[in-house]
């Protein structure tokens, strides 16, 4: 996109090509159509000729439509329980392969630095290694888990991991469900009940964490339609941000479904997840790919 606004002028030809960068860049059709004619309208308002102001204004509009659902002033206070609160349920949801389960580790191992005692749940009871993979993050962070054996059902598990953060006076219970892509019925049925369960068995708030994988492209807006439709979500973390994936649907997910970007995991590391920032990811867009 930069290359397109280091011409002279702004002639039709940079907006065509412009829209085919943008629909490449995984925005999707409705949020580029709508991005490009907040652009028109800036520039023309404003009177903008030159192609460097121009990209600057794009740049703009796109840091404007991620604060206007997309960023939480603070997201780990939306995550920390306050006075009364303890323990908050995390119920932390997304398709298989997305990387749900190092992202509850990376959650577990920001409680962890900042003092704050957690008790992680293997609420996906349907795959073995992944009951396996929490436990053995678990370890690593000298944190609890609770499960069950496979086939388990999972609103159990999640009950019992919150009653165990609650008698262990932990502030937090993070429980991993089901990444099988459901039926819209089944999956409304099963977290549905996980989220009465757990807010059934503790006094403290329950927050929905919608985990994508930044490289998903279309299929992880797909992904939020399908998981916003069944539950009520509180906030994304987008994965797998490394590499060369550049995290457009980002700006489709936030126009269109209004989910706040809580976190971007930048790597495979526990440490590796930044609170998300609108204007620096808006940045980050327009930056040249890594080699």
């Amino acid at each position: 996109m930069s290359s397109l606004f280091g011409r002279r002028g702004l002639g039709d030809d940079i907006w065509d090509e412009l829209e085919e960068a943008l629909l490449g860049a995984d925005l999707g059709a409705p949020t580029t159509f709508k991005l490009l004619e907040r652009l028109r309208a800036r520039v023309s308002r404003e009177g903008i000729r030159e192609p460097e102001r121009a990209l600057a204004a794009l740049r703009s509009e796109i840091a404007d439509m991620l604060r206007s659902g997309g960023e939480v002033d603070d997201p780990d206070r939306l995550l920390h329980p306050g006075e009364g609160e303890r323990p908050m349920v995390v119920l932390v949801v997304g398709v298989n392969g997305v990387g749900k389960t190092t992202t509850i580790a990376k959650l577990a191992g920001m409680y962890r630095r900042r003092g704050s005692g957690v008790v992680l749940g293997a609420a996906d009871t349907y795959r073995a290694a992944a009951i396996e993979q929490l436990q053995t993050w678990g370890a690593a962070l000298g944190v609890r888990v609770v499960a069950h054996g496979p086939g388990a059902d999972p609103g159990a598990v999640a009950f019992d991991t919150v009653r165990a953060a609650a008698a262990a006076g932990a502030d937090v219970a993070v429980v991993d469900t089901a990444g099988r892509m459901h039926t819209r019925s089944n999956l409304m049925e099963e977290l549905g009940k996980i989220l009465r369960v757990a807010a059934r068995a503790g006094s403290g708030p329950v927050r929905v964490v919608l985990v994508i994988d930044a490289a998903t492209g279309q299929n992880g807006l797909q992904q939020a339609r399908s998981f916003a439709g069944a539950v009520e979500c509180d906030g994304v973390v987008l994965a797998k941000l490394d590499g060369s994936s550049r995290g457009g649907v980002v700006l489709a997910i936030v126009a269109e479904l209004g989910l706040p970007i809580l976190y971007l995991g930048t790597g495979e590391g526990v440490d590796d997840l930044a609170p998300f920032e609108a204007g620096a990811f808006a940045d980050a867009l327009f930056s040249a790919p890594p080699g």
